[in-house]
């Protein structure tokens, strides 16, 4: 009898490059612990944040075809609904340059499909989305990580960066709008400078810009595409995730009518169509007229949770931290410093789930493993109480971190 063997040499290349995720590995990691746990590692609404009476009810109303196959590019009533709620924000588009999509990851994998050739360099922000570095890697993408700072990435370094590789970039991956993990907005100077740098290296822009709609102060920022109306270099992802449900995984491109027929064709080999009955709730909710109010809700409601948060980390840790101060999204980013600066966030993550508190640390949110010394919270799934309850457990599991590193340095 053979017994059955499997050689990794006869694997695709890109195998070693599929990298899991962190962030949701975190998931399954939660879900078996029994202790309570303060959770500000995933970037997720609270289930009583998710409009569920209403989806509940327009799942219910019949709807012939609302459970066979769709068109690949999305359904016609949730194209015309994105379009309108576009517009109503001053975004103009058009039924030619939107693809619906199965998640903002669905988008993101496209548009490195359609970019990404192995040993292409793609920039992207340090830190940034782990999955976006993930995805790029599949295709084999070579990584340059470029600084950010208060304003976003730092656009000025890029010549620089981009010299020193010796490689001009294929695509410039960015989160600019209270960026993941960092909550920093790009500024509007930037932007146009990398319309600009796009444009001399005959590159893409990746924008990827989940949070947009959940800005509680501040001014809006217009877009690349608002700054360079039509831009083929240009390529948006959005996604309903973060603003409706997560579980829903509809989200959607907007892009050059060219690439979209790229895009739509990329599609079927991936899953057919986006979730036809998910895609006929969301376009019949915002036909209703729902979404201003509830954005006008979360909005109230990440506001205070973010307020509460910035207050808990500086009556707890003072000095010892710095923290980033969104305007908007899900996030801070958390500088650890002072008595804390040589604290490893990923050693910290096993004490600080035993203290009940649970965060994602600052390596999962780059390709050269650094920030080290540094963790991304997530303020939109708590509320004020548990955030402060959560930042006082975070101080415990910092603190004998330290007095044990220094008991056995001593």
């Amino acid at each position: 009898m053979i017994t059955p063997t499997i050689s990794t040499t006869r694997l695709a290349d890109r195998a070693s490059e599929l990298k899991g995720s962190v962030i949701d590995a975190s998931t399954a990691l939660l879900a078996s612990q029994t202790h309570d746990i303060v959770r500000f590692a995933m970037g997720a609404p609270n289930d009583e944040l998710i409009p569920t009476e209403d989806f509940g009810r327009l799942l219910g109303a019949p709807t012939e075809g609302r459970f066979g196959y769709g068109a690949s590019e999305g359904e016609d009533a949730l194209i015309e609904q994105i379009i309108r709620h576009q517009a109503e924000r001053g975004i103009q588009t058009t039924p030619d340059r939107i693809v619906v999509t199965t998640g903002g990851m669905q988008g993101l994998d496209i548009s490195f499909k359609m970019i990404v050739d192995p040993g292409d360099t793609v920039i992207v922000e340090c830190p940034t989305y782990t999955n976006g570095i993930g995805t790029a890697l599949s295709y084999q993408a070579n990584i340059l990580e470029a600084p950010m700072d208060e304003n976003g990435l730092v656009v000025e370094a890029l010549p620089d960066l981009v010299a020193a590789s010796g490689r001009t970039p294929k695509a410039i991956y960015t989160i600019p709008n209270f960026q993941n993990p960092s909550g920093t907005t790009l500024s509007r100077e930037r932007r146009e400078r990398l319309l600009e740098l796009a444009e001399q290296w005959d590159a893409y822009i990746i924008d990827d810009d989940p949070y947009g709609l959940l800005r509680f102060e501040g001014e809006d920022i217009p877009g690349f595409l608002a700054l360079s109306p039509g831009n083929p270099r240009v390529i948006q992802v959005r996604t309903f995730s973060k603003i409706l449900a997560p579980g829903l995984r509809v989200g959607w491109m907007d892009l050059d009518p060219h690439l979209r027929e790229i895009a739509v064709n990329a599609k079927p080999a991936m899953d057919t169509c986006t979730s036809v009955p998910m895609q006929t709730m969301i376009a019949d909710y915002l036909a209703e007229g729902g979404l201003d109010g509830h954005l006008n809700r979360l909005r109230s409601i990440y506001r205070e949770r973010k307020e509460a948060m910035v207050h808990a980390l500086e009556e707890r840790f003072g000095q010892n931290v710095t923290t980033t101060n969104p305007d908007g999204g899900f996030f801070l980013w958390v500088d650890l410093t002072g008595r804390y600066a040589d604290v490893d966030a990923e050693d910290l993550f096993p004490l600080a789930l035993r203290h009940g508190v649970a965060y994602i640390p600052g390596p999962a949110f780059t390709d050269s493993a650094t920030q080290r010394h540094a963790l991304r919270l997530c303020f939109a799934t708590s509320s004020p109480e548990r955030i402060r309850e959560g930042v006082e457990r975070l101080g415990t599991a910092l603190d004998e971190y330290v007095e044990t590193r220094a008991g056995v340095s001593s």
